[in-house]
């Protein structure tokens, strides 16, 4: 099998998909302007489980990479932490969901979040340069200073039709 745009063989050409959870129902407190609202876990996980996978036509949900349980949030801190968990131990896309599900974050949260974006532990083989990239400011940006990887990451982040 033929990876995107006609490029490598798929690594993982057969992953297992899972079934997408149901939406959070929106609670009479949420609705209501005057009261504060607070960033939860779900609400995290409701931004980044629709990130499309760069190889499948798939979202990180259902390839299971992305999980609530996986998500930490202390509104109080203002910090956000997310675990995933690439398909395979050899994932050459790692750093890209990685750095997707970051971007994403970015864009959606406001400036006062710190934001950790990980591997979770011992389910790759890379992990440790992974998230070292992943927690390297400067990588970031100068990452997303690449036209070609900013196209990247935003068809990742783009709804699908």
């Amino acid at each position: 099998m033929v990876g995107p745009a006609g490029g490598a063989p798929l690594e993982n050409a057969n992953p297992l998909i899972y079934r997408r959870s149901g939406e959070r129902p929106v609670t009479a407190r949420e609705e209501d302007d005057e009261l504060p609202d607070s960033i939860d876990d779900r609400e995290i996980f409701d931004l980044i489980r629709s990130i499309n996978d760069p190889e499948h036509p798939l979202t990180l949900e259902e390839l299971n990479v992305v999980e609530q349980v996986r998500v930490k949030v202390n509104d109080a801190e203002s910090t956000v932490a997310v675990e995933f968990t690439p398909t395979i131990p050899h994932c050459s896309m790692a750093t890209l969901i990685g750095l997707s599900i970051k971007v994403k974050l970015i864009r959606s949260l406001p400036e006062r979040f710190k934001m950790d974006v990980h591997i979770t532990p011992g389910t790759h083989a890379s992990e440790h340069a992974v998230n070292k990239q992943l927690a390297d400011k400067e990588r970031v940006a100068a990452a997303l200073e690449n036209s070609h990887l900013l196209e990247v990451v935003n068809q990742c982040l783009s709804a699908r039709s």
